[in-house]
């Protein structure tokens, strides 16, 4: 329901083998859940399509398994490299995705995996974090001390953790909720929170050293990992400004600058979203989205192109190179300072 990416599929996956399909990478953005918001922002696409791409290479580089393959260019796949232009397109392996039951009030996570058998994306999202912002869920779950910090409260600042912390979410369920590690061990299936941990940190760590190198604050993100048989693959897409927030001279480069302009311009909307979601729960109604009286309204003209350049400029000072026509990043962080 939010995805941004449309999904072709070339060979569809079998219990036995992966299949092979292509991401398309739209400039449709999604915020608080809603899914498709009603405009765009231009170059957003490529933009996550392109780091998305060199952040699949790194992974594969490090000895990391992903489902990449490459990007589309010409009609072929090649290396982000290779692409002579920004590419919309990811040629990527295909698991198998079965339906999650919902039954009497909850999930049948049972049913899902007979039937995913050995091929399957984990219905779970691990989330890292190296920062917790202002407004990040993680202070409404815990105290700072909670996670080794030396303070009673928590500021009204961002605040640098001492280690990355991982948590595990729910990825199908129509309302994410965060989990214990028992039940998402449960909820994972063949494979471990041990080992989904694990493959979380190190491309946290590869993310994290590249954003460094470039200039950028690695806050927070989160992977989605297929098992095939009996390894774990990285999957969807990783390290982008929508996977992830970032940060550059203190401003969010991540479509959290949207996410609180939102906050700011059109609470009426924000708040009868939050409303409808504890409700939801309340009532156990799967779509939240059906009890929402009221719609996000546009984006004013200023703040999609400002936004635009953000994603662009952004993208080429992580790459490293001028794949796309933009300011620098410096320019575009200035911009968005004032939305």
């Amino acid at each position: 329901m939010t995805s941004v990416k449309d999904f072709q599929v070339d060979e569809p996956a079998s219990p036995d083998a992966l299949g092979q399909g292509r991401f398309s990478f739209t400039d449709d953005y999604s915020v608080f859940d809603w899914g498709k918001m009603p405009d765009t922002i231009s170059k957003k696409g490529a933009s996550l399509c392109a780091m998305g791409a060199f952040n699949f290479e790194r992974l594969e580089a490090a000895g990391v398994p992903t489902h990449y393959r490459g990007v589309v260019a010409g009609g072929e796949v090649v290396s982000i490299d290779e692409a002579e232009t920004a590419p919309t397109e990811m040629a990527i392996d295909l698991t198998q995705v079965p339906d999650l039951p919902f039954v009497e009030g909850s999930y049948d996570y049972d049913a899902y995996h007979d039937a995913a058998g050995e091929n399957y994306l984990v219905p779970l999202e691990i989330v890292f974090r190296n920062v917790v912002p202002v407004g990040s869920s993680l202070r409404s779950r815990g105290s700072p001390s909670d996670y080794g910090l030396d303070r009673a409260e928590w500021p009204e600042e961002p605040v640098d953790l001492p280690e990355p912390v991982v948590e595990f979410s729910t990825k199908y369920e129509e309302q994410d909720r965060y989990l214990d590690r028992t039940e998402a061990d449960r909820i994972a299936g063949l494979a471990t929170v041990d080992d989904l941990e694990s493959l979380a940190r190190e491309v946290n760590r590869i993310v994290t050293d590249r954003a460094e190198e470039a200039g950028f604050v690695h806050q927070d993100g989160k992977i989605e990992v297929l098992y095939f048989d009996g390894e774990l693959r990285v999957a969807d897409v990783v390290g982008t400004f929508d996977e992830n927030r970032f940060s550059y001279d203190g401003q969010q480069v991540s479509k959290e600058v949207v996410r609180q302009y939102y906050k700011r311009t059109d609470p009426e909307t924000v708040t009868a979203v939050s409303e409808a979601k504890v409700e939801a729960r309340e009532r156990d109604v799967a779509d939240w989205r059906t009890l929402v009286e009221v719609a996000p309204k546009p984006l004013p003209e200023h703040v999609i192109d400002a936004t635009g350049d953000l994603y662009a400029a952004g993208a080429n000072a992580y790459l490293g190179t001028d794949l796309f026509e933009a300011p620098t990043i410096a320019s575009a962080v200035d911009r968005v300072r004032s939305l």
